[in-house]
C-alpha cells in the first residue's frame, strides 16, 4: 500500500443502469440508501448525537486511497483470468483493545506465511487482503440477547457498542464511529509503516517468524518444509539480482490490502466521496468491502449503497441462495459487467457444499457475468459445543474439506477458484477444534478469545494454507 493522499470534491458520476434491474435505475447518492429497508438495522436511540458523529466523519480524511483501490481492481480482474489468487483472512470482529502493534504484526506475520506458501504451491503471485482496519461490525442472528431475563440488544461488534451484558455496554453509541476509525487509521498508518520500513521484504522471510513458531506444536515436517521454502525463495532472489533481472524488484515487494464487512452504512457513507479527475464515487474507509449473506437483499439498502461506489465489492453466497438471484445481484452491483469489479465468496459448509455449489457455479458461468471466486470454508461450518451449547467452534476437517469440495466442483465445471477467505489469527488461540496440534473440545476453554467467531489459530492457519496448496498441485 502506499501512503495517504490528498482528496478533494470531484465531478459527479452515476452508475448505469440494467433494464432488468429496476432499483439500479433511479438516482444513486451515498445516501440513497436511507430510503430503503435495512436488514441488521442498528437502532441509534439518540439521533441527534449520530447525525453529530456522521457529519464529523464525513470531514476527516479518508483511510485508503482511490489509487489503492484502483491497483486492487486491476489484480483481482488478473485473479478472474486465473493469473493470480487471493488470499483474504484475519480477525471475525476487531476489538478497539486489540489495536495494538504486537497484534497487528503478529495478523501480517501469519498472512504472509500463508502468502509464501500458496505462492509456492500454486506458482502464481498471491493478493493479500487483511480483515482488518475496519471489521469492527458484526451482523447477529437476532438483535436482542436473553440472559437469565434480561433482554438487551446484541452485540453487535466495537463500531456499535460494547461487549459486557449490561444496558449501558450494550446501547448503541454514535461515538463508536469516530472512535473505530481512529483505531483504524492507526491500524493503516503502523502497516504502511511497517512495509515501507522493509518488514515484508522476501529477501529475508526468515523474520516472519512469530515468536511462538518453535512452541506451537507445528509438526516438525511441516516446520522443516517452512524454512526450507524461505531459503529456496531467498536464494532465487539472491541469484536473479545477480544477473541484473529488473523485474525483481517488482517480484520481491509485497502489496497488502484492507477489507471489512460494510454493514453499518452510516460509517460507511460519511466516507464516501468523489476524487479529483476521476469519476465515480469511491469508498475510502477500506480497499475491498464485502455484502454479508443476511443483508445481500437485492432491493435493500446494503445493495442500493453499495451498486453506487468504484470500489470492488465482494458477496457472501450462502447454500440457499437463488442462482437466478444472484445473477440479478451482479448485474445491480456491476451493470456493465467491468473486470476486477465483482467477487463472489461461496460459504456453503462442507455438508452442502458437494451439491449446492455446482449448480451455482453452472448459472454465473452461462451468464458470462465477470466474477472472481472466493471460497469461505468458515462461516458455513460452525457448530456449538459444550454442555450447554454455548461455545461456538469450528473442526479442521470441516473447513479443509469443503475448500477440497470447491475445488473440485470447480474442475468439474470448467470455472476457476481464484481465492480462500479464512477468519484466523497469528496468536496461539484454542477457538477451532483439529488439525495437527490436536486441540479438542476440552481444550476450548484454555485460550479462547474471540468474542463473535472461532478463528484458525497460527498452526491451524499455516497448516491450512500448505494443505491446500498441495490440493491445488495434485
Amino acid at each position: 500500500m502506499t501512503g495517504f493522499k490528498g482528496l478533494k470534491m470531484g465531478a459527479s458520476h452515476r452508475p448505469a443502469s440494467h433494464t432488468d434491474t429496476p432499483s439500479s435505475a433511479a438516482h444513486w447518492s451515498p445516501e440513497s440508501w436511507q430510503a430503503r429497508s435495512v436488514a441488521q438495522m442498528i437502532d441509534y436511540p439518540d439521533r441527534d448525537a449520530l447525525d453529530h458523529s456522521v457529519a464529523k466523519l464525513s470531514a476527516l480524511p479518508p483511510l485508503v486511497t482511490s489509487g489503492e483501490v484502483e491497483r486492487l481492481t486491476e489484480l483481482i480482474a488478473q485473479a478472474q483470468e486465473g493469473q493470480r489468487f487471493l488470499l483474504q483472512g484475519g480477525d471475525c470482529a476487531e476489538t478497539l483493545d486489540d489495536c495494538r502493534p504486537d497484534k497487528i504484526t503478529a495478523q501480517l506475520k501469519i498472512l504472509l506465511q500463508m502468502s509464501l506458501v500458496l505462492v509456492h504451491g500454486l506458482k502464481k503471485p498471491i493478493i493479500r487482503i487483511g480483515r482488518f482496519a475496519g471489521q469492527y461490525a458484526k451482523p447477529r442472528s437476532s438483535t436482542t440477547e436473553s440472559r437469565g431475563g434480561t433482554t438487551l440488544p446484541s452485540y453487535f461488534g466495537d463500531l456499535v457498542n460494547a461487549s459486557p451484558f449490561d444496558a449501558q455496554s450494550r446501547r448503541p453509541d454514535p461515538e463508536r464511529l469516530l472512535s473505530a476509525y481512529h483505531h483504524a487509521a492507526v491500524t493503516l498508518n503502523f502497516i504502511r509503516s511497517l512495509i515501507d520500513s522493509g518488514f515484508a521484504d522476501l529477501h529475508h522471510p526468515e523474520n516472519w517468524d512469530l515468536r511462538f513458531m518453535e512452541q506451537a506444536g507445528l509438526r516438525p515436517s511441516l516446520r522443516a518444509e517452512y524454512h526450507n521454502m524461505t531459503n529456496q525463495l531467498a536464494e532465487a532472489l539472491q541469484f536473479m539480482e545477480a544477473l541484473g533481472d529488473g523485474t525483481v524488484d517488482e517480484l520481491s515487494r509485497v502489496e497488502f490490502f484492507t477489507s471489512h464487512e460494510g454493514l453499518n452504512l452510516y460509517y460507511e457513507s460519511a466516507q464516501t466521496r468523489q476524487v479529483p479527475r476521476k469519476t465515480g464515487w469511491w469508498n475510502l474507509t477500506t480497499h475491498l468491502p464485502w455484502i454479508g449473506e443476511r443483508t445481500r437483499g437485492v432491493d435493500g439498502a446494503h445493495i442500493e449503497y453499495f451498486r453506487g461506489i468504484r470500489n470492488p465489492v465482494a458477496v457472501k453466497i450462502g447454500a440457499d441462495a437463488d442462482p437466478s438471484e444472484v445473477v440479478r445481484l451482479i448485474n445491480v452491483l456491476n451493470p456493465d459487467n467491468e473486470p476486477g469489479r465483482t467477487v463472489l465468496v461461496t460459504r456453503m459448509g462442507a455438508a452442502r457444499a458437494e451439491k449446492t455449489l455446482p449448480p451455482l457455479l453452472a448459472h454465473i458461468a452461462d451468464s458470462r457475468r465477470r466474477v472472481l471466486w472466493v471460497c469461505d470454508p468458515m462461516h458455513g461450518n460452525t457448530r456449538a459445543s459444550g454442555a450447554d451449547g454455548s461455545i461456538k467452534t469450528r473442526h479442521f476437517d470441516d473447513i479443509l474439506s469443503e475448500v477440497e469440495m470447491t475445488i473440485d466442483a470447480h474442475a468439474r465445471i470448467g470455472t476457476n477458484l481464484g481465492g480462500m477467505h479464512l477468519e484466523l489469527t497469528g496468536e496461539d488461540v484454542t477457538e477451532c477444534v483439529g488439525g495437527s496440534g490436536g486441540i479438542t473440545e476440552a481444550d476450548l476453554s484454555s485460550n479462547y478469545e474471540s468474542l463473535c467467531d472461532p478463528r484458525l489459530n497460527y498452526q491451524q492457519a499455516l497448516e491450512m494454507a500448505f494443505l491446500v496448496a498441495r490440493r491445488f498441485g495434485t
